[in-house]
């Protein structure tokens, strides 16, 4: 991705910001973005491309905004529309009330909720009432940026450590957000809550469970909010998504082929028969132990599906995942054991083998 600030795109920006403003200098702005590109990853780059848009056009901050908003709608590009955004978080911390505005303005193209950040940990309150009013705007843009910029624990995102030790400031808004008719919304609030369960599940299980779930939408967010507690079986948790119930039933499964290597795909069988005679609520994920270096194993748990199960029902469940590296997960040779968990337990084994 890091090559979404490649030298050609940088060169375009530098003549679409020169168009904008007669003061701007197109060649200062090249010769601090491109300074060592190749040895910049993703956010530097972004980040670089802040630093020389002041470095070109090095005005009063007020002064710059017009440019960074008419040149947003130009850049075409969701991710690389952050970079505007970044450069409001950098000169606009001491400003906020010209920089929050700003911010609402340029998320349209780019989210800013990285560029929230700074000013959720210089002024929690004062940022949170601006987010309040957010979260009742008429543009998803602006209610998602209200949520996904205070999580907590932001993937890529400066960590709020006031709401890591209490998260309470965000539930107000949180709660607003709600029945958001905007699935790009919901999936920002399920997201948010998630982050909290990781320090503080029973904040979380306690203000969902005063949330009325049979909206539809809230529904939705509370089974995605719980993801990470039902995949380590907490059991008020399952409860509250109607699937803590010891599953009545047998299960097997299988792992195919035993033998692959790395980009190959596994395919995992699961084979359940009720022996109950009333119809049962099946959470059903699957773990698999990772082979580490230090010999002992990582543990995943990855979401399969949910199903009804009726009674005396055989069915049988069909998983393909590719093995192949990630920047967050490298595979090694060796044994790799996958259990079947449903409604929290354990209640099937298989194994596979990744060659050298």
């Amino acid at each position: 991705m890091k090559n979404l600030f490649n030298a050609e795109r940088l060169r375009l920006t530098a003549r679409q910001l020169a168009a904008l403003h007669a003061r701007f200098d197109p060649a200062a702005f090249l010769a601090h973005a491109l300074r060592d590109l190749d040895t910049l990853e993703l956010m530097d780059r972004l980040r670089r491309t802040a630093e020389a848009f002041d470095h070109a056009l090095p005005l009063p901050f007020a002064e710059q905004l017009p440019v960074l908003f008419a040149h947003a709608p130009q850049i075409g590009h969701g991710f690389v529309a952050i970079w505007p955004c970044e450069h409001v978080a950098r000169r606009g911390l001491g400003q906020p009330a010209l920089a929050l505005p700003a911010l609402r303005e340029l998320t349209r193209h780019g989210s800013a909720e990285f560029a929230l950040r700074p000013f959720l940990e210089r002024d929690l309150a004062g940022t949170l009432a601006v987010l309040t009013g957010w979260a009742t705007s008429p543009d998803e843009h602006v209610r998602r940026l209200a949520s996904e910029g205070s999580r907590p624990r932001l993937p890529w995102g400066q960590s709020l450590r006031s709401l890591i030790t209490d998260p309470s400031p965000t539930l107000p808004l949180l709660a607003t957000l709600r029945t958001d008719p905007s699935l790009y919304v919901r999936k920002s609030v399920a997201n948010h809550l998630n982050d909290i369960t990781k320090d503080h599940p029973g904040i979380v299980l306690d203000l969902v469970a005063g949330w009325d779930r049979r909206e539809s939408r809230t529904a939705w967010i509370v089974r995605h909010a719980l993801r990470t507690l039902v995949k380590k079986g907490h059991p008020r948790a399952l409860d509250l998504l109607g699937v803590g119930a010891a599953p009545r039933l047998t299960a097997t499964l299988a792992a195919r082929p035993a033998r692959l290597r790395l980009g190959d795909t596994v395919t995992l069988s699961a084979h359940l028969a009720s022996s109950s005679p009333r119809a049962q609520s099946l959470a059903v994920d699957y773990a698999v132990h990772y082979v580490r270096p230090s010999g002992r194993p990582s543990v995943k748990v990855f979401k399969w599906t949910t199903l009804t199960l009726a009674p005396h029902q055989t069915t049988t469940l069909t998983k393909r995942q590719m093995i192949r590296n990630f920047s967050t997960r490298r595979h090694h040779p060796g044994a790799h054991r996958v259990e079947l968990q449903i409604n929290g337990r354990r209640l099937a084994a298989s194994q596979f083998t990744l060659l050298r």
